[in-house]
């Protein structure tokens, strides 16, 4: 996908986003899902590369080599179950990330060193954080196949999209659409922001605008 649709997509947020894929009918939002570092104004996109993890047998597998073939501005995407009770991700790999071009990582769980996350401002969006290791405990099962992230399907190569808002998954055979019809929504919300710079009520604005029905599914 040409790298230009990440770029107009970082320049809107995920609630506009989530607005044009609730009027497609797209499910997409990655509930739970929430920035280590808060705050940060940064908006990250990028095609996913998907980990899934299962818990460990009686021959233990590996957790982390795949990194050395997640390609530069990729995200990572770990379908860890949404487990809290083990880590996989830390930062020997936030610094390798980041060495790599990595766009950023989201984990369905929990990852752990936050002090290295920030200090080297490496985007990770998780259900929370947690000291112990994931090794011995979990390992891969499998590389860019499906995974479930909060009860959405997220495919290689889909689009993820975070911010301070959280995290959302945007189909790739879709993503042209998608970003259609929100640039449309951000366009008619700005309109509504001039229009009370000038003196409109917000009644009058919304109502010019449509804006009640911006989201609203289509038929």
């Amino acid at each position: 996908m040409d790298k230009k649709i990440f770029d107009e997509f970082k320049k809107l947020d995920t609630p506009c986003v989530s607005d044009a894929m609730d009027r497609l009918g797209i499910p997409g939002g990655l509930l739970g899902i929430e920035p280590v570092a808060k705050g940060t104004g940064k908006v990250i996109c990028g095609p996913a590369f998907t980990v899934k993890y299962i818990p460990v047998g009686q021959v233990k597998g590996n957790v982390g080599d795949f990194l050395d073939d997640v390609p530069e501005g990729y995200v990572v995407v770990i379908d860890n179950a949404g487990r809290k009770h083990c880590t996989v991700w830390g930062d020997i790999m936030s610094t390798y990330a980041q060495m790599k071009g990595v766009e950023g990582t989201l984990i369905d769980g929990v990852c752990r060193d936050v002090k290295v996350v920030h200090e080297l401002d490496y985007p990770i969006y998780t259900k929370g954080c947690y000291m112990c290791t994931g090794k011995d405990r979990v390992q891969i099962e499998s590389v860019n196949q499906p995974v479930s992230i909060c009860d959405i399907q997220v495919c290689q190569d889909d689009l993820i999209m975070c911010d301070d808002n959280g995290a959302m998954c945007i189909p790739a055979a879709r993503a042209e659409e998608v970003l259609k019809v929100a640039k449309e929504i951000e366009a008619k919300e700005q309109g509504i922001l001039k229009a009370l710079a000038a003196g409109s009520t917000l009644g009058e604005a919304r109502k010019a605008s449509g804006y009640h029905h911006l989201q609203t599914r289509e038929e």
